[in-house]
């Protein structure tokens, strides 16, 4: 099933997933028109994106996904809502209300724009971490969308991102103004890498300043299984197909998928190594401190900051339950995407590693001059 003459609407259209999607679309569909919204729509976004434009027309609508006059404006006459703007933060350094508003109220106000204005489907990008880890580190090896999980939510960023898919999930069937029905679903990817991820970046940087040595935050058996950005955007466009196509509309509506590629499972530290050791960084061989007092650590921080809170805001840049995320296996299988939504990976392993290394390799002159800069 085409997108063929639809007008789509990408939130975040700007960012990592964004950019990758809306060219993806470009080179694929021949959709009528693609709206990019954002906060600020950058002109090299769009200088990019000219060599496969094609006919399909470009439009820019820069504003507040929390407000509700600029989303229905942005959505007049649209048939299909990729919704990735969100706020992420594991660090808890962002304030509850911002992180709300945006993932959660921005989200309900996006629902509803698409009920005004008949907006016929809507993909909400979502994140594994919904599910979890939980507090206590229980591992989850190569689950499904039927694994049972003794879910508990500590960040505020899984607790909003939890509450807009189910929002959005809820939302599927709603009637529309014109008495058509909205068809939602939710896709999970596991941790999101590729050219342009910035964490990637940030980590390299810490490498560097630690001379070209990673630091390790993650035990080696703590397996996790990242996936590449250019598979996640092709996952999309899938979920918009099927939600178009009439003998799957039914069946994919109000559903949320894992997503993930055939990247092999191993510790996010040694999943940064992997990637960055053709660069010429090496590994450290354990934790900086053994994981109990590293833990212990992290509570005597918290608990810290949690006293001065009401006379300075301070964040500790370590918290107990980004120590557990880091530091518990909690691997997906992507059959249930492929089976419902024809997902297959696009990008195998071999080539998002080398696509990402060669983007790495890219900003490590940069990355240097800038740390070292800083130093002198």
């Amino acid at each position: 099933m085409s997108l063929r003459g639809d007008v789509c609407v990408v939130t975040g259209a700007c960012g990592f997933l964004g950019k990758r999607l809306v060219r993806l679309l470009l080179e694929e569909e021949k959709a009528s028109e693609i709206r990019l919204l954002d906060r600020d729509v950058q002109t090299q976004v769009l200088e990019s994106l000219e060599d496969c434009r094609g006919e399909t027309t470009l439009s820019v609508f820069e504003g507040d996904i929390r407000d509700g006059d600029f989303l229905r404006k942005a959505l007049r006459g649209a048939s299909t809502v990729f919704h990735i703007a969100s706020l992420i933060d594991v660090t808890e350094s962002m304030e509850y209300s911002e992180m709300y508003g945006v993932n959660v109220k921005g989200t309900q106000l996006l629902l509803e724009a698409c009920i005004q204005e008949n907006v016929v489907s809507f993909i909400y990008t979502s994140t594994v971490e919904v599910m979890g880890p939980n507090p206590r580190g229980e591992p989850i090896i190569n689950g499904t969308e039927d694994t049972v999980y003794n879910t508990t939510l500590k960040f505020n960023y899984s607790k909003t991102k939890k509450e807009a898919e189910d929002r959005t999930l809820q939302a599927d069937g709603e009637t529309l103004q014109n008495g058509g029905r909205l068809s939602t679903c939710a896709l999970r990817p596991t941790y999101i890498y590729g050219d342009g991820c910035r964490f990637l970046l940030g980590h390299m940087g810490d490498g560097i300043r630690n001379k070209n040595v990673l630091f390790r935050m993650s035990v080696p058996e703590a397996h996790v299984n990242p996936v590449y950005v250019g598979n996640v955007a092709f996952a999309h466009l899938q979920a918009a197909r099927s939600l178009k196509d009439p003998q799957k509309r039914n069946a994919v509506g109000g559903r949320f998928y894992y997503l993930s590629d055939d990247t092999p499972p191993m510790s996010y530290s040694d999943f940064n190594h992997v990637l960055m050791s053709p660069l010429g960084f090496s590994i450290q061989d354990k934790l900086v401190l053994p994981l109990r007092l590293f833990y212990i650590l992290c509570f005597l921080l918290e608990a810290l900051c949690t006293i001065l809170r009401p006379f300075v805001r301070i964040v500790p840049p370590m918290n107990r339950q980004l120590l557990t995320l880091l530091n518990t296996s909690f691997t997906f299988s992507y059959e249930k995407a492929k089976e419902d939504l024809g997902y297959v990976p696009r990008y195998s392993w071999d080539e998002a590693r080398r696509r990402t290394t060669e983007w790495l390799a890219s900003q490590l002159p940069a990355e240097r001059e800038k740390i070292m800069s800083r130093v002198h």
